[in-house]
């Protein structure tokens, strides 16, 4: 049996996310590659459930993965947007982060009054931002009913609850949940890299859309200039799958073809973190505090150093002992400390992107359908 937090995290998928990836990274097979795939919401549900206080017990059911054990170590470690952004110079960590969403808003084209689906809401950061900016109707998705319980209490503070309610359910059977046609616009900010392919899940957003409407995405992927064949540049998106939760890390040249494969018309698509931005995307999680850009970000720089990491390790261990947090806790946390390293390497090399930035249209004719994968 799995102890069940009132929360909503489970103790055992917790402690069983990291057994899905090999001790050695570089050994990684196929059949490891599959066995996520087949397996992505149990893989992705045990590294985000991550918390520093006293916890109640409950009952037991079973999921797994990422969520369950980092959703309050991200928001410790960045905020209630869980996402990456371009950073000008002299600009805040989180005007960044509110830039990158209304960028995204105004590029789809969102007007008052459009209904939207957000895909992978998290904590509903991005839901809360761009349903200011845009004054749009959301409805955010995620499989993880923790992320949902904490995304409906930022919402309800933040007196958000007219324009944006959460739902749980699985991006791989959108229509089934919410019927073809239903949506004018739908967007995705890092969390479609999740899904078992892309063709499935920008599929069943397809599906979901009405005639004409726009889907908006800034996807996790390896560059073109990643070669797997490279063991150095496989053990990169390895290092980068195993503390991000991500079953299969794809290259941008796989995301623009499933696009179309499953009907889209592009109308825009890049790179953004191929711009030559004097501060690169990946600046915070270096945890060099000289770099902060106002006085606030160093609190939040100063998280991502040798000590601040050294300080949440402590922490984190000292409470998993005393039966404060899910048994393997401490473990999924060590996981984020090689992505957040993986993930300043493949921005400094170029062999990753969090942000390959797709507009994509549904063509305005009342028969078109999306094909299955």
């Amino acid at each position: 049996m799995s102890t069940v937090y009132f929360d909503g995290r489970q103790e055992k998928r917790v402690e069983r996310y990291t057994k899905f990836w090999q001790k050695d990274l570089i050994s990684e097979s196929e059949a490891d590659i599959k066995n996520r795939l087949d397996k992505y919401t149990d893989v992705a549900n045990g590294l985000f459930h991550f918390s520093c206080r006293r916890l109640r017990r409950a009952q037991t059911t079973r999921r797994s993965g990422y969520y369950d054990g980092a959703t309050e170590l991200y928001e410790y470690g960045w905020a209630e947007s869980f996402h990456f952004s371009r950073f000008y110079e002299g600009e805040g960590f989180a005007a960044s982060l509110a830039r990158n969403q209304h960028y995204l808003a105004a590029y789809m084209g969102l007007r008052p009054g459009m209904k939207v689906l957000d895909v992978g809401c998290g904590v509903g950061g991005p839901a809360r931002g761009i349903a200011r900016f845009s004054d749009v109707q959301i409805v955010g998705i995620n499989n993880n009913e923790f992320q949902l319980g904490r995304a409906r209490r930022y919402t309800e503070k933040a007196g958000l609850s007219d324009q944006i309610t959460y739902v749980k359910g699985d991006f791989m059977k959108l229509s089934e949940q919410f019927g073809d046609n239903s949506f004018d616009a739908v967007y995705a900010i890092g969390a479609t890299v999740y899904a078992p392919t892309w063709e499935g899940v920008y599929g069943e957003i397809f599906r979901v859309l009405k005639p004409g409407g726009v889907f908006g995405v800034y996807e996790w992927c390896m560059t073109d200039a990643w070669d797997p064949s490279n063991p150095s540049h496989k053990e990169l998106a390895r290092q980068i799958e195993f503390g991000s939760g991500i079953p299969e890390l794809r290259t941008l040249k796989v995301a623009r073809q499933a696009m179309k494969n499953v009907g889209f018309q592009i109308e825009h698509d890049e790179d953004l973190a191929a711009r030559p931005d004097e501060m690169p995307w990946y600046y915070p999680l270096e945890g060099d505090i000289w770099k902060a850009q106002t006085a606030w970000d160093y609190f939040t720089i100063w998280r991502m150093s040798w000590s601040g990491k050294l300080v949440t390790h402590s922490v984190v261990k000292s409470m998993e002992w005393f039966g404060l947090l899910p048994k393997g806790t401490w473990e999924v946390g060590e996981s984020l400390k090689v992505a957040g390293d993986a993930l300043v390497k493949g921005g400094q090399t170029k062999l990753f992107t969090p942000m390959y930035f797709m507009i994509g249209r549904k063509p305005a004719v009342a028969n078109c359908g999306a094909v299955r994968y």
